[in-house]
Order: structure tokens, then sequence, then C-alpha cells
């Protein structure tokens, strides 16, 4: 591999990232409490916005909509309509500690966040409804979501990886 492009505008350091699906975007979260989007072919910084607490987590909507979740050192999650420079701005105040990871599922519909206090929760997108938690030994440090979003695998700070199966009411 060869280095293509390095996106510099961040004052401390950048802790989390997401590509948008078309790959022409990336999204910065930042210790400076800042989330910055660049154009991956330009390098050029699209948009900025400031939060009053580090960036530790952050995650693009994969289906449109522009819907961006941002996990915070605060133990928030502000849920943003990024398509204008003015989102629209949804808050979330159920975790007790850090968010350490957010991750949206292929569909779109439903996201998970995952925090230092134990927790693993799903929301509805976009307004962060609650549809499910579970609280597990340890933080938990990491989540993904199988292609398709039948499955949560979760990494924990007790050394193991945990495989849920998403039950979807019909």
């Amino acid at each position: 591999f060869v280095l293509f492009r390095q996106f510099q505008g961040h004052t401390d350091g950048a802790s989390c990232i997401d590509l948008t699906p078309d790959g022409l975007r990336v999204w910065t979260g930042g210790l400076d409490n800042s989330v910055r989007c660049w154009d991956v072919r330009e390098g050029r910084q699209l948009q900025q916005f400031e939060f009053d607490s580090q960036i530790f987590s952050l995650g693009y909507c994969p289906t449109g909509g522009d819907w961006l979740a941002v996990g915070m050192e605060q133990s928030l999650i502000d849920i943003l309509n990024v398509s204008s420079s003015k989102p629209d701005k949804y808050r979330l105040t159920q975790h007790e500690s850090c968010i350490l990871a957010l991750k949206f599922a292929r569909s779109g519909r439903w996201f998970l966040s995952t925090s230092k206090d134990n927790q693993l929760t799903g929301w509805k997108t976009p307004y962060g409804a609650k549809l499910f938690e579970n609280k597990e030994c340890s933080s938990v440090l990491s989540c993904d979501i199988s292609q398709d979003d039948n499955f949560i695998v979760t990494g924990s700070g007790d050394k193991k990886a945990t495989l849920y199966e998403v039950i979807y009411e019909r």
C-alpha cells in the first residue's frame, strides 16, 4: 500500500474515523472537541462541528440521510443531520461513562453504542429511541454488526468477544 492523503486540522489527537459508504468523505473526531468532514479526493475540510467534550467515537449512517452519531468523553451521544452547516441535533444521555464505540446497522434503521459503563445499547435512527440494552461484566470497548444486521459482536475489557443474535419483531 502507499500513502494517499493525510487530513490535518485537529489540534489534538484524531481519536476516531468513519468513511462514508461512497468513499468520497471521511469523518474524524478529535480530542480537541471537534468533528470534521474531509473530501477524500482533494484533502480539504468540508465541515467542522464543535462540542463541549472530547470525541471518543463516531459513526456515519450508511444509507444516506446524512446522520452522524458522535460519542463523547462526557457520556453523551449527539445525533446530527450534517446536511447543513447548522444541523438538527438530538442528544442521548443514557450512558453513565464515556462512549467508546458507535456503529450503524447496514440497513441504517438502528445503531449501537458501547461505553465504559459496561453497557451495549441499541438505538432507533435517527432520534435515538432506545431499542435494547445489555450490561456486560466489563467496559464494552468495541462493537460491530454483521452485513445482514442479524448479529452483533462486542469486545470487552474482560478479555473476551461476545456474539449476540438480533431478534426482530414481526
